[in-house]
């Protein structure tokens, strides 16, 4: 593998101060509840509501605030995304009346979590297309209580029209302004104005990141996320200015976003730098997509296909885009094992799925895709099993179970499996 363009290298940071922090500021909600809540709203965002849920009224506020025009497109796309969770969800069964041996029935239940939280970013943008990712498919799962969370426009007192739109859109049932990881605590541990939930899914910064960390046992997560990241495989048949648009649109979240193509054709790959070179003065987010570009994207040649395959199933990416020739674009996806979401051919840009084509656009990132999907229906169920066995079955397979439990050293175990023995021989 060479490098036509190479990156630099993320180390481990020192995060000891970033941990503290974040330790604090969950003492801290936990201590003094909403009161935090409010005093970090309007530390960190000019925000002075006190009362944190959003209205009806400021609900119906938001749809007066936004174009007809684009609130049906958020409705489009919601179709989109409901329509695949609906069938992810029909993929997911009970398991009834399975029995390894007589008199013994086994099977499981799919239950959705109580409650959940989608919490979703409000940074520089209105990343609203990430309220229809999230609550979609916790109501398309069942769960009774899905509430929201975001960040307020700075400023103001109140979550940007467009998110509150998708909210609704998505079918969530309470929403709230606040952010950041005072929010991750809240819905951890609870406020007067905010019960806690069961499970919090969605992307955040640092900090939300870091609360997601801390908090996970006391509340469920989905994961823990890092940059965005996309990586394409390209052969010589690929169009080197849709593979630098791939590259910038993942390069515009954040400085520390990633980049990676990887080719097998060195002519292709020094045309991908001139088409993204000449691209970046075309973006509005030129300045964050040309830092994150130079710091973090990354040319590589491979050899072959083969070694672009390994170097991709090793690096795990969030978002893999396959763009070869098409008598090798079938091997090539059969041999991909580790990514986020899969984008096939040159037609399939990442940002489809990022928007309006119905798969999940919130992903594991930093390699967590090895062992990881992304966000789907599937994370807001439980696979829960049961039992039931005939007085045949019991004594059958009891003396089995006592001799595996005083195998080791457990005489409880064993006690307990014997004394149905015991009393069944009585009888």
């Amino acid at each position: 593998m060479r490098e036509l363009k190479s990156s630099k290298k993320r180390t481990e940071q020192d995060r000891t101060k970033l941990t503290e922090t974040v330790r604090e500021m969950i003492k801290d909600v936990t201590a003094r509840g909403d009161a935090a809540l409010i005093e970090y709203n309007r530390r960190f965002d000019g925000c002075g509501r006190e009362r944190l849920r959003i209205t009806d009224a400021e609900i119906a506020e938001a749809y007066d605030m936004v174009p007809d025009s684009e609130v049906a497109d958020i409705k489009a796309a919601a179709a989109n995304i409901r329509a695949f969770a609906e069938a992810q969800r029909e993929t997911i069964g009970t398991l009834e009346d399975f029995s390894p041996a007589a008199g013994i029935t086994l099977g499981h239940r799919v239950i959705p979590v109580d409650s959940c939280c989608c919490y979703v970013p409000g940074g520089g943008y209105p990343l609203y297309s990430t309220a229809l990712m999230l609550g979609i498919p916790a109501k398309v799962a069942g769960v009774r209580r899905v509430a929201a969370c975001s960040p307020v426009i700075k400023g103001t007192d109140t979550i940007h029209p467009k998110t509150l739109v998708a909210m609704d859109v998505a079918g969530i049932d309470e929403i709230y302004a606040v952010g950041g990881a005072q929010a991750i605590a809240a819905f951890s541990y609870g406020t007067d104005q905010i019960k806690p939930v069961d499970l919090i899914v969605g992307p955040g910064n640092s900090f939300v990141t870091e609360a997601k960390r801390q908090c996970y046992g006391k509340v469920g997560i989905d994961f823990v996320a890092g940059p965005s990241e996309v990586l394409v495989i390209a052969d010589g048949g690929a169009d080197p200015e849709i593979i630098a648009a791939d590259l910038l649109a993942q390069s515009e979240h954040d400085r520390e976003a990633k980049g990676i193509l990887v080719t097998t054709d060195e002519t292709l790959g020094h045309a991908v730098i001139a088409a993204v070179e000449a691209q970046l003065p075309t973006l509005d987010t030129e300045e964050i997509a040309a830092s994150s570009w130079k710091d973090f994207g990354e040319v590589l040649v491979a050899d072959s296909l083969d070694e672009a395959v390994a170097y991709a199933n090793e690096y795990a990416p969030e978002h893999l885009e396959v763009n070869v020739s098409a008598e090798y674009e079938a091997g090539v996806v059969e041999a991909l094992r580790n990514y986020g979401s899969l984008f096939i051919g040159g037609n399939t840009a990442e940002v489809f799925g990022d928007y309006a084509s119905g798969t999940n656009h919130t992903l594991p990132t930093l390699g967590a895709a090895r062992y990881t999907g992304g966000v789907w229906v599937g994370i807001f169920l439980k696979t829960c099993t049961y039992q039931k066995m005939t007085p045949d079955a019991m004594m059958s397979i009891a003396p089995l179970v006592s001799r595996l439990a005083r195998g080791e050293g457990l005489t409880g175990h064993a006690r307990a499996a014997e004394i149905r023995m015991e009393k069944r021989q009585r009888r």
